[in-house]
């Protein structure tokens, strides 16, 4: 028993060693989160528990040098826990411990043997998360809890209260499941042995200690319930600079609209008859753009193609060619992708105008590759259509 302790010990610090080297070469990825909602960030626990009893009686004889990890107080037992992460720093669990100890109160080990359970609630702070943020692929997290509960002798017919505390190790396996390695310490009232100053001879006790105190030391594993992430909090101070870079491309653009339109209208007021009809092939030629999501040839809008309409009703009058221009954004890609990605842009486009009734031979397609012409940048994931 004493080599299961010393070998448990020194596996820990080994892990926990490794883990933190891994930890050190690998960047986190830390950002706030929120809170989970009920039914998210569950877990179960299994341990195998290797435990040392010290009751309230210690005798004067060759027993009371009886050490810390002799066979006379110790046993193997087991563990299982069902808690809940309700932040990424602070969860609570439901803990039950037992089945068989010791209670050191002879020198025979078969005799001080005793069947127990302890029942505890306790509260986990994961001062990894607390203190270097929130990362979901952490390999090591390190856990320190406290809790309180009620343990049963069964053997003696004891109930006690008990208060307790330990840390928790747990070393990311998969996104799933987690070894985890525990130290814990529980305080029971005194008499949970079975065995009091009353019942034993006082002649042969040495000291009598308020509580009966269980030291454990216990090996397993967690395993995730559900969805066991915290979800990211919007970054308000991003997505309030981007939607006003937004309004401030769509205001230069109305801007350079109404700008255009008034010139035009002076275009007309001056001089109807000679500028009317080199206004509406200005009008014609001016191009339309359809838009797509990053790195989709997908039209993101059906909306755009209305324009489109337009123009091809002007080209199918005129006899006109139509050049069909496809673009990609130069910050997302590499160079030949962007060049691939604008070719199947401006085909899909193309495409559109032959079901709109332009003939294939009339269409012209032009593949521009990634670009950075516009602001924001999402503005150059397009296609535009003019006639030639």
């Amino acid at each position: 028993m004493r080599k299961l302790f010393v070998a448990l010990a020194l596996a820990s610090a080994s892990v926990a060693g490794m883990a933190q080297d891994s930890e050190n070469t690998v960047p986190e990825d830390k950002y706030s989160v929120a809170t989970s909602s009920f039914w998210s960030n569950w877990f179960v626990q299994a341990n195998l528990v290797g435990t040392s009893f010290h009751s309230d009686e210690t005798w004067a004889s060759d027993n009371a040098h009886v050490g810390l990890l002799d066979g006379q107080r110790t046993n193997l037992g087991f563990s299982a826990a069902l808690g809940k992460w309700f932040t990424p720093g602070l969860g609570l669990r439901t803990k039950f411990a037992g089945i068989w100890g010791r209670t050191v109160a002879f020198g025979d080990k078969s005799e001080n043997a005793s069947k127990y359970w302890n029942l505890n609630e306790d509260v986990l702070f994961n001062l990894s998360n607390i203190f270097c943020g929130y990362n979901e692929r952490r390999v090591w997290n390190f856990v320190p809890y406290l809790g309180f509960g009620v343990a049963r002798n069964m053997s003696y017919n004891k109930y006690a209260m008990n208060v307790g505390a330990g840390v928790l190790n747990t070393f990311r396996l998969t996104d799933k499941l987690s070894l985890n390695l525990e130290l814990a310490y529980n305080a029971f009232d005194p008499g949970f042995s079975g065995w009091t100053a009353t019942n034993v001879d006082r002649s042969g006790l040495k000291r009598l200690k308020n509580n009966d105190l269980n030291l454990s030391l216990e090996i397993g594993v967690t395993y995730n319930l559900g969805r066991a992430r915290f979800k990211k909090t919007p970054d308000v101070e991003t997505l309030r600079a981007l939607s006003q870079g937004q309004i401030d491309a769509l205001n230069a653009q109305l801007a350079d609209a109404q700008s255009e339109n008034s010139r035009l209208k002076d275009m007309l007021a001056s001089k109807p008859g000679e500028t009317e009809s080199k206004t509406v092939k200005e009008v014609v030629a001016a191009p339309v753009s359809v838009f797509f999501h990053i790195g989709k040839s997908k039209i993101a809008s059906r909306k755009d193609l209305q324009n489109v309409r337009e123009v091809a009703e002007v080209a199918k009058a005129s006899g006109s060619k139509i050049v069909v221009t496809g673009y990609a954004d130069s910050k997302t890609g590499s160079a030949r992708f962007n060049k691939a990605l604008s070719q199947r842009r401006a085909d899909v486009v193309a495409g559109e105008l032959v079901k709109m009734g332009v003939g294939r031979d009339c269409i012209e397609v032009v593949a521009a590759g990634g670009v950075n012409t516009l602001s924001p940048v999402s503005y150059n994931r397009r296609a535009t259509v003019t006639i030639k």
